[in-house]
């Protein structure tokens, strides 16, 4: 065996090793590990952060406060994030005026993210995340980091759902329902 072949069989055997260890998270989390609401309340270091938006001007976390808010972490690159958009947009434009709060937080280069909003405009506000976000998807209980990530807050602060994985209507359904009542 050569060294590019060994080289080569290394890293499909790690790639094949991240793709397993991806997957058996992602069922931990959809099967109650890391699905279930918390219902922790987030402090400061949460509310205090700061995204720079596509359009100019910035998004500030504590102007969320006090209203229920859905944030989705996205990226351009990332098929499922992409897909779920229109709907998400679709639940923001219907449930506005109900006191519900839609941002999108891209985990991605601003320039994509800037091009594609071009081509792909959502009402709801975006902030450009960056690496910032991959940390902040961490800390919020998404320890794998993958996207998509939904976290659902009560106007009170508190977590009533998250979800990691592409949305359904029916989740969108229940949570305006029966967890933040808006």
């Amino acid at each position: 065996m050569t060294s590019s072949t060994t080289r080569r069989g290394l890293l499909y055997g790690g790639v094949a090793v991240a793709a397993a260890a991806a997957g058996l998270g992602g069922a931990w989390w959809r099967h109650g590990g890391g699905g279930a609401a918390g219902g922790e309340t987030l402090g400061a270091d949460f509310w205090s952060q700061r995204f720079e938006r596509p359009e100019g001007g910035e998004l500030a976390l504590s102007s969320l406060r006090g209203k229920p808010v859905l944030i989705n972490f996205w990226a351009t690159w990332c098929p499922p994030c992409v897909e779920e958009m229109p709907m998400i947009d679709r639940f923001f434009r219907d449930h506005g005026a109900n006191g519900w709060q839609v941002v999108g937080l891209a985990i991605d280069q601003p320039s994509a993210v800037r091009k594609f909003l071009e081509r792909t405009p959502v009402t709801y506000p975006t902030g450009l995340a960056g690496l910032q976000g991959t940390e902040l998807v961490k800390n919020l209980g998404n320890t794998g980091g993958g996207l998509p990530f939904t976290l659902v807050l009560n106007g009170d602060g508190s977590v009533a759902a998250r979800k990691m994985g592409k949305l359904e209507a029916g989740d969108l359904e229940t949570w305006r329902r029966e967890l933040v009542h808006g």
